[in-house]
């Protein structure tokens, strides 16, 4: 705004060039200048509102596009959707996702809380909203201290989730790109599942750094009993790759005696001959001597391997008792959908170990239980939107949501809209067609 006694149109022209918006000649009327700081004000509330709506908007989009990515939607699918839209630049930021669990439903009501613990201790990261018990977040800068930064967010958790609370983290290794997105998503997944085997440790590192023979004693600990339980659950995909990373700490780090390393592998075989019932003692104490006569860690794989095998043909389970146990579980999701679901309860209907559920489920419909959860409740609620008059709280309630500002969180991420606007669209698409069958009609 400028006050001015140069009453020329030049003056006035130029003004309006630069972007002036009152251009008010001296003497100055009072009505007119209190109009004039009227205009102003509206000007900028508007333009503030505007901005705000318009960084609200990049927020949702944001969720709504990571979320579809950790769902499986394809990469180039969603570049079209986005095109013109928003830039998906955002996602090359990323370096490290962690995810959260907390039993019960931690982030539906405490979201906020953690979200405010985590700026207090200086950690700066996106958070995405996964599902009651589960939210990633997402670094955008590198660390050294990548456990040391976990453990500081699991006493987050642990402080605000209550005594009580089963709180774990998983952490993916590095990204370099969006290509990285999903798969390292599915790497954290893979690793939330050691939670089940009842180990003392609540983080789970992809990337795990050996600094002396105690550390890595303790993680031989941790593997043997994971591998225990995989064999007593026949969940021959978790044995296969926990004994990897057995062999993997072997095969990166040095300056561990011959005599220790085959004492870990021959515990391991011990507990493989424990579940083969054709093997005998006599076997056992065979393949112990050739064990302990190998020149090198890749002959004492080469003896771990033939028994995996051996394993596998003796205990191999019923692909179509897999394929029973997988259609009861996702029979029981889709009519009881409304009521309180955990995997453990899933598992203990059909009487399987929740870990083994987990991967045989993942095995059968490329999704995990959380997410097949997940998709079923929103589809469930797009449903009741489209075909009944029911109150959103109503629908909440009816899909499994006790609170309805969640729901709501949760259906726009998965959506990219509100339930009430997702209704609003489909009741304007309704009578537009209707006005169009009429005037066919007419016509």
């Amino acid at each position: 705004m400028i006050f001015s006694g140069y009453g020329e149109f030049e003056y006035a022209r130029r003004a309006m060039r630069f972007g002036v918006e009152e251009y008010i000649l001296k003497p100055v009327n009072p009505t007119e200048f209190q109009n004039a700081i009227k205009k102003i004000l509206r000007v900028l509330e508007e333009s503030k509102q505007e901005k705000s709506r318009k960084q609200t908007e990049g927020s949702l989009f944001k969720e709504y596009i990571l979320n579809a990515i950790f769902n499986g939607t394809d990469a180039a699918e969603l570049e079209k959707r986005a095109a013109g839209i928003y830039p998906m630049d955002f996602l090359d930021s990323y370096r490290r996702l962690m995810l959260l669990e907390v039993s019960g439903d931690f982030f539906e009501n405490k979201s906020g809380q953690l979200l405010g613990g985590l700026k207090i201790a200086g950690l700066n990261a996106d958070y995405l909203n996964v599902s009651p018990q589960q939210g990633i977040l997402l670094f955008k800068s590198e660390s050294d201290e990548w456990k040391e930064t976990a453990r500081r967010v699991l006493e987050i958790l642990e402080e605000f989730g209550g005594k009580d609370a089963k709180c774990y983290v998983a952490v993916s290794s590095s990204l370099k790109n969006r290509s990285q997105l999903a798969e390292r998503c599915r790497e954290t997944e893979l690793l939330m599942e050691n939670r089940f085997y009842g180990l003392d440790s609540h983080i789970f590192m992809a990337e795990y750094d050996v600094e002396c023979a105690d550390d890595v004693q303790l993680d031989d600990s941790t593997l043997i009993k994971q591998i225990r339980q995989d064999v007593r659950t026949k969940d021959m995909l978790s044995l296969s790759e926990h004994v990897d990373r057995l062999f993997h700490n072997y095969r990166q780090n040095v300056g561990f005696s011959q005599i220790y390393v085959k004492f870990v592998f021959s515990s391991l075989l011990k507990v493989l001959y424990e579940a083969i019932p054709s093997k005998n003692d006599r076997d056992l104490n065979e393949e112990m001597e050739m064990l302990y006569r190998t020149a090198d860690i890749d002959e004492i794989r080469r003896i771990i391997e033939k028994n995996i095998q051996l394993l596998e043909q003796e205990t191999q389970t019923d692909s179509g008792n897999i394929h029973q146990e997988v259609e009861e579980v996702k029979h029981y999701i889709n009519t009881h959908y409304g009521e309180e679901i955990s995997i453990e309860m899933l598992a203990e209907r059909v009487f399987l170990a929740p870990s083994y559920l987990s991967t045989i489920f993942k095995k059968e419909t490329g999704q995990n239980l959380s997410k097949f959860i997940k998709v079923c409740r929103m589809e469930k609620a797009r449903e009741m939107l489209e075909g009944t008059k029911d109150k959103i709280v109503s629908i909440s309630e009816k899909v499994g949501y006790p609170n309805v500002s969640y729901f709501c969180q949760s259906f726009r991420e998965y959506y990219g809209m509100t339930p009430q606007k997702y209704r609003d669209q489909g009741e304007n698409a309704g009578q537009d067609a209707e006005q169009d069958e009429e005037a066919v009609a007419l016509g």
